[in-house]
């Protein structure tokens, strides 16, 4: 783990955060009375929340597993959130032991935390970087330290880019983050939707921009278009629990959220 020069007495207990939102979500412990009130106050308007966050948890699992058994031993995940078992490194290193991994979010907990996330396997290799995914060229500098950009590498955008507004280039974020990876990388990606319950999707958006947080749900089309000039796995740009799902889910109906996962040529 680097040395970021981040203390965290500057964690931020007084507004709500996404990731400590999404911890909350998916019954974890690392989030304060702040992000439990506002996720409460979401679950109200869509009592389904919970099984929505872990339902496009599931599908980084698979996601995940799939890439890793294409043959790729590297993954970028950016916008990683609270450690929650299993880590995006325990599923591809229990493919390949081998597999480095780097990490990279914007929250102070989550840097609190990121000790969790450096214990890989023996073989493998795992490193944090305390960024925002808005400083798309940091964090791919960083990932050059500690990958081989030569070989194939997993990007991993789970549930991060509806916090990137439109005025923000979602769309050039993300191009900037493939642009230097070779053929044969993946992108996995997943995205809220609006499409399904838009009236209840904007009082939710709401509850976030009271908190400070900008939110921005996508269409199909919209997220599909995350995966222009890529090779895109089957079934395409599908609800999360559509993705390849498997017996052992936790979550199996329908949930407002597109995931994809494609290949770049």
């Amino acid at each position: 783990m680097t040395d970021t020069g981040f203390s965290p007495e500057r964690i931020d207990t007084g507004k709500p955060h996404s990731a400590r939102m999404y911890d909350w979500f998916l019954d974890g412990k690392d989030h304060y009375p702040v992000d439990a009130e506002a996720a409460t106050e979401v679950l109200g308007l869509f009592p389904g929340v919970k099984d929505t966050a872990w339902a496009n948890r599931e599908f980084m699992h698979r996601a995940a597993r799939y890439v890793a058994r294409q043959g790729v031993g590297q993954f970028l995940d950016v916008g990683t959130g609270i450690p929650t078992e299993p880590n995006l490194h325990q599923v591809v290193q229990a493919v390949t032991p081998s597999a480095r991994v780097v990490y990279a979010d914007n929250d102070p907990i989550v840097l609190r935390h990121a000790e969790a996330l450096l214990q890989g396997t023996p073989e493998g290799r795992t490193a944090y970087l305390h960024a925002d995914v808005r400083e798309p060229e940091r964090i791919v500098e960083y990932a050059r330290e500690h990958l081989d950009l030569g070989r194939p590498v997993g990007l991993s955008l789970i549930a991060l880019l509806p916090f990137v507004p439109d005025e923000q280039d979602a769309y050039g974020i993300v191009r900037t983050l493939l642009d230097p990876l070779p053929s044969g990388s993946h992108l996995l990606l997943s995205h809220v939707s609006a499409e399904f319950d838009p009236e209840v999707w904007a009082r939710i958006e709401a509850v976030y921009r009271s908190g400070g947080t900008s939110v921005r749900a996508r269409s199909h089309a919209e997220v599909s278009r995350f995966f222009e000039g890529l090779q895109l796995a089957v079934p395409g740009v599908v609800p999360a629990t559509r993705w390849r799902p498997e017996p052992a889910m936790r979550v199996h109906e329908e949930q407002p959220v597109f995931v994809g996962v494609a290949r770049k040529p």
